[in-house]
């Protein structure tokens, strides 16, 4: 007697637990399993996320020039493409004529970067800024001298400000972006190189495509 009830309960649980699976197997939906995330998911950007802005990947201006007899060339790299030495009348007494480029559509424009370099002067003695036209690229110049206190790149230099300093600056509107000549040193040097400088000037082409 003892072992039929037995049989009987045993029989009972197998046949609640088939109900109870069957029950699961049934409310659960498919493809309802949790699916790994992809390497995309997780690492890939956001659709609120900022675009990235790269660098320019061209450092060519579009232009072209000829450099001065008797300037020392030095060039350089990333945005300032050329580095010019201009010797002065004595030791000490050299100047820098410094050329950049930022890319297309970079560099802060002609007039801010007119007002920066007069900026860079503690104080103005002279000034003169006005256009002009060469080879159907539009140069804005710039001369002003004074007090100088802006940055150079000259290891020679003594730290500033410099007093009877010069400057003689030049934005070329190329067809690849804005391109800057700047020109800094003694007043004296600067003055008597002014004449190479817009010859300089005067050889800017663009490059033929």
């Amino acid at each position: 007697m003892k072992m039929r009830t037995g049989v009987i309960v045993a029989v009972v649980l197998i046949a609640l637990l088939g109900l109870v699976a069957w029950m699961n197997n049934r409310e659960r939906p498919q493809g309802a399993a949790a699916v790994p995330s992809t390497p995309e998911e997780t690492t890939g950007p956001s659709a609120s996320a900022e675009p990235q802005i790269s660098a320019p990947t061209s450092t060519d201006p579009g232009v072209t020039w000829t450099v001065p007899k008797g300037w020392l060339t030095q060039i350089e790299g990333q945005m300032r493409i050329a580095t010019y030495i201009v010797p002065g009348a004595a030791p000490g007494e050299d100047a820098e004529c410094a050329v950049f480029y930022f890319g297309p559509g970079a560099g802060g424009g002609v007039e801010m970067n007119l007002q920066r370099w007069q900026d860079e002067f503690e104080s103005v003695e002279t000034r003169e800024s006005k256009p002009r036209t060469v080879g159907g690229i539009a140069i804005a110049t710039l001369a002003v001298s004074g007090t100088y206190s802006g940055h150079t790149m000259r290891t020679d230099a003594a730290a500033g400000p410099h007093e009877h300093w010069a400057l003689r600056g030049a934005i070329a509107q190329g067809p690849q972006g804005d391109v800057f000549f700047k020109l800094t040193g003694p007043a004296a040097t600067v003055a008597a190189a002014a004449p190479r400088f817009d010859a300089m000037l005067g050889s800017i082409r663009a490059k033929k495509s």
